[in-house]
């Protein structure tokens, strides 16, 4: 080698040592990060523990750093045992299938108690298009984020003479401040272009009103993101003409549950939809939109309940838990059997058992 050519290495070789040194940081692992994490486990009434089955079966063929603590909670019990409730305390996160919530006989609904015991105030679901999934509109992809502590479900009902009911619709500024900065952070971090409110202030002027308000407050703070308001019976109208406009929602709690089940009607139905309830230290995980199947007898025995919607839930949960690559392989291999078209539940056109969803998905994991 040549004495001319020595400084010209040297000057290329400090160039690539200064490339290096000033490339950009785009994750930090926090301490204990690849940790095994519990997470406890309800598989639930009816065809609940066949899907929190099939997320079992994925998750051990993956080799997630996950493991379960399993327990047994039914939907007309009076209360969540104690223990179920520690075990969410202690680990932060929960997997659930589906409750049944009795109708009336003053049964509570444990779901409900579960959100308010845990303050699980935001309630996420994600309806989108499934490639290979036939629907009636293309470019779908709307986040709900729901209220999830008060307004009608504030449980606060009496008689006040035989055959007139009292049931109190609460709303504050404080859930409803939380729950619009929640959607616009979630927005804003998953680079969303536009929030809209759903709301019926034009009526309940007061309660809406207030909602409304603490939305435009937590707007002006987020110049980049668009906000829009919409009066919820406009909004089912629109939901079902012209879904595509819809990118981010914020509701208070009865019309999130309205909107959430019509939009993932749109987007291919409730067996494939993900959803979870997160707070500020706990997140249960559980599928999006009603489980209106959980009691569904025919399904129970033909073992033909769709684990799509829990599986993708399960990718939320991962992510959630800070295993972005195992919830990626998860939400890849889930899509990839949805697009062949191949092995779909009845609810999908197909006439697939559960298992044997199942197993087709693991057989496309990376």
């Amino acid at each position: 080698m040549s004495r001319r050519t020595i400084p010209i290495l040297k000057q290329v070789l400090s160039g690539v040592r200064q490339t290096t040194t000033t490339r950009s940081v785009t994750y930090m692992p926090r301490p204990g990060d690849g940790t095994p994490r519990a997470v406890t486990l309800i598989p639930g009434d009816g065809v609940g523990p066949l899907v929190t089955g099939a997320v079992e079966q994925v998750m051990e063929a993956m080799h997630a750093p996950v493991f379960f603590e399993k327990y047994d909670v039914y939907g007309d019990m009076k209360a969540v045992p104690q223990a179920v409730i520690d075990s969410i305390k202690k680990n932060k996160v929960c997997l659930k299938g589906g409750l049944k919530t009795p109708m009336g006989g003053g049964v509570s609904s444990l779901n409900v108690m579960l959100r308010k015991e845990l303050d699980l105030y935001a309630s996420l679901v994600h309806c989108f298009n499934l490639q290979g999934l036939p629907t009636r509109h293309d470019n779908v992809d709307i986040v709900v984020i729901r209220e999830n502590t008060e307004g009608e479900y504030s449980g606060l009902e009496h008689e006040v003479v035989p055959g007139v009911v009292e049931s109190l619709k609460v709303i504050t500024k404080f859930c409803s401040e939380r729950i619009a900065k929640y959607a616009f952070e979630y927005a804003y971090l998953n680079n969303r272009k536009k929030v809209t409110a759903v709301h019926k202030a034009n009526i309940m002027k007061l309660a809406d009103g207030l909602f409304l308000e603490s939305c435009r407050e937590i707007a002006s703070k987020y110049p980049s993101i668009q906000y829009n308001e919409m009066i919820v019976d406009n909004c089912s109208m629109q939901l079902v003409s012209k879904p595509e406009q819809f990118d981010v929602m914020v509701t208070p709690n009865l019309y999130g549950n309205l909107v959430a089940n019509t939009a993932a009607g749109i987007a291919g139905g409730t067996g494939v939809m993900p959803g979870g309830n997160v707070g500020a230290d706990h997140a249960i995980f559980e599928q999006g939109a009603s489980a209106g199947n959980v009691g569904n007898e025919k399904l129970l025995e033909q073992k033909t309940a769709n684990p799509v919607a829990l599986l993708l839930s399960s990718a939320m949960m991962l992510r959630h838990l800070q295993f972005p690559s195992f919830a990626d392989r998860l939400e890849t291999a889930v899509k990839r059997v949805i697009a062949d078209g191949k092995y779909r539940t009845k609810d999908l056109g197909g006439e697939s058992t559960t298992q044997e969803v199942v197993d087709a998905v693991i057989a496309n994991l990376d």
